[in-house]
């Protein structure tokens, strides 16, 4: 009797066990959470997919309505910033592409800083920075504790002829600024207007 008991037992918990693992499946299935955002919080309509003809079609580039500048660097390096947002934490964030279009591999370079703390960020565009010509301040790339910056890292530097994201993130200016240059590296400073985020 104790046998048929504990086979009863082992029947009903397998019963559970399945039903948790289907329940499981289909809320891991079935979106929910960050609505519009993929794994890594960006949006997942990307500002340069356009439709037509009935299907989708993605380009590489933003459209130029969602370009708030584009610099080119000596040797064919273009940076293209889309946004600039001030989040309710206190910190902007900037967004955009950057292209290597010098016909060889690139490897970032200047683009991370001279200060010892941020060589530990390898190839990456932890050397940007705003600056608030109006409130003559400079706003550096924020970091962690262990001096990694809160922006991206170019693992292995770009391929020739290459397009990638990048982002920053800086403490925010006062509220009334709204108008700012992003600089990195030797690259010309670009003027962009903070949004509201």
């Amino acid at each position: 009797m104790d046998f048929r008991h504990t086979r009863k037992g082992r029947t009903a918990l397998s019963a559970v066990a399945i039903t948790a693992g289907l329940l499981l499946t289909v809320a891991g299935c079935g979106g929910g959470g960050d609505e519009g955002s993929d794994s890594k919080g960006t949006p997942s309509s990307a500002p340069g997919t356009a439709k037509g003809d009935g299907g989708e079609k993605e380009s590489t580039t933003p459209s130029s309505s969602a370009v708030l500048a584009e610099v080119k660097g000596q040797g064919g390096v273009s940076l293209t910033i889309s946004s600039a947002k001030r989040d309710a934490g206190g910190f902007v964030t900037v967004e955009g592409t950057v292209t290597n279009g010098t016909g060889n591999a690139w490897s970032v370079g200047d683009w991370r800083g001279d200060e010892r703390e941020l060589a530990k960020n390898g190839g990456s565009i932890a050397g940007a920075s705003l600056v608030d010509q109006t409130g003559k301040k400079k706003y550096l790339v924020l970091r962690d504790t262990e001096g990694r910056c809160l922006c991206t890292r170019f693992t292995g530097g770009l391929r020739r002829g290459e397009t990638t994201d990048w982002f920053a993130q800086f403490p925010a200016p006062p509220a009334d600024t709204t108008a700012v240059d992003f600089q990195v590296g030797s690259m010309p400073p670009a003027s962009i207007e903070i949004s509201e985020g």
